[in-house]
Order: structure tokens, then sequence, then C-alpha cells
């Protein structure tokens, strides 16, 4: 437990970008599953897919993902398609 009122503080606010961390790669499983199950189904998925990159894009600029599991996850995704 923090004894010191800087540490208390940290700790808030990593919880807070704990919390938006979580949030954001929600976001992007949810839309890779989504691209997949469309892609297994046999309906089209082009636009799935798009959506998808876009928000591994954007969870990789907010440092959510690093760079290279950014690029392994649009690699794995595009295989998909």
């Amino acid at each position: 437990m923090a004894n010191n009122k800087s540490q208390m503080k940290r700790n808030r606010q990593n919880e807070v970008r704990r919390m938006a961390n979580k949030s954001v790669r929600s976001e992007v499983r949810t839309a890779m599953k989504r691209a997949i199950s469309a892609a297994e189904a046999g309906e089209p998925t082009e636009e799935l897919y798009r959506q998808a990159q876009k928000k591994i894009d954007k969870a990789v600029a907010k440092g959510v993902l690093k760079p290279n599991t950014g690029a392994r996850r649009k690699a794995r995704l595009a295989a998909n398609f």
C-alpha cells in the first residue's frame, strides 16, 4: 500500500489508464472476431475487415498495443481473407 501522496496519485492514474486500455483492447478483439466469423460464414467482409484494421491501428497509435503486436494481429487477420 502506498504511503506517500505522489504514489497514491500515481495509483489512481494507473487505474484510470488501465480501464481505458482494457476498453480499447476489448474493442480490438471484438472487431477481429466479427470480421473472422463473417469470413468463415461466407458473408461480405470488406467493411468489417477495414474496421478491424482501423481499430488495431488506433490501439497502436494510442500505445495500448506495441507496434509489432499490431502488425502481427493485422497479418493474422489478413490470412483469413
